[in-house]
C-alpha cells in the first residue's frame, strides 16, 4: 500500500511546518511501514541549523519517524478493504484519526550516523516489535542513497480509545 502527502494530512493532527512525513511507500497497518521525507532549503529550520552549514536536526528526523509510526497505528482502525493510494476519505472527521495518535514516550539507543542535508531524499522504516498495554517498542531506521543516516527504537504510547 502506497499513501500520497495529501492522504497523510488527512491522517496526522500535524500541519506545516511540522508536518515532516512526505510520502508511504510501503504500508502493512499496525505492523510496519516505509515512508519518504525530501528535504529543500526550504525547510523553516535551516535559517538556524547551521547558517552556512544546513543539516537536519536530529530530533526532527525522529520526529518524522514517530510520524510515520502514527500512520502506522491508525491506519489500523480503518476497514481493510481501504485502497490507500485513493482512498475516500470524504466521511473521515478529523478527531475520529487523531484519537488514535498517540504520544512519543521514548527515545531510545537512536545512533545517528550520518548527516542529512538539503537535497537529501531520507527513506525511513518502522517496525512494531513488542507491545505491553498502551505502550508498543519500535525498531526505526533511516537511510539516504543506502547509506544508514540513523537507527534505533523508539516507545510509543497508544491513546486509549
Amino acid at each position: 500500500m502506497k499513501m500520497e502527502s495529501s492522504v497523510i494530512s488527512k491522517l496526522l493532527p500535524h500541519r506545516y511546518p511540522f508536518l515532516l512525513l512526505d510520502r508511504v511507500i510501503d504500508l502493512e497497518p499496525g505492523k510496519q511501514a516505509t515512508g519518504i521525507k525530501n528535504v529543500t532549503i526550504n525547510e523553516p529550520y535551516f535559517t538556524g541549523h547551521f547558517p552556512g552549514e544546513p543539516i537536519v536536526p536530529g530530533v526532527l528526523l525522529v520526529e518524522s519517524l514517530a510520524q510515520l509510526t502514527a500512520i502506522m497505528y491508525c491506519t489500523a482502525y480503518f476497514p481493510g478493504d481501504i485502497d490507500w493510494e485513493h482512498p475516500d476519505l470524504s466521511g473521515l472527521k478529523m478527531e475520529d484519526v487523531a484519537s488514535h495518535v498517540g504520544y512519543l514516550a521514548e527515545i531510545r539507543n537512536m545512533k545517528f550516523k550520518e548527516l542529512v542535508r538539503p537535497g537529501d531524499q531520507v527513506k525511513m522504516r518502522v517496525v512494531r516489535k513488542n507491545s505491553l498495554n498502551n505502550l508498543s517498542l519500535i525498531a526505526c531506521s533511516a537511510w539516504v542513497d543506502n547509506r544508514t543516516v540513523l537507527e534505533g527504537t523508539i516507545t510509543v504510547s497508544q491513546k486509549p480509545v
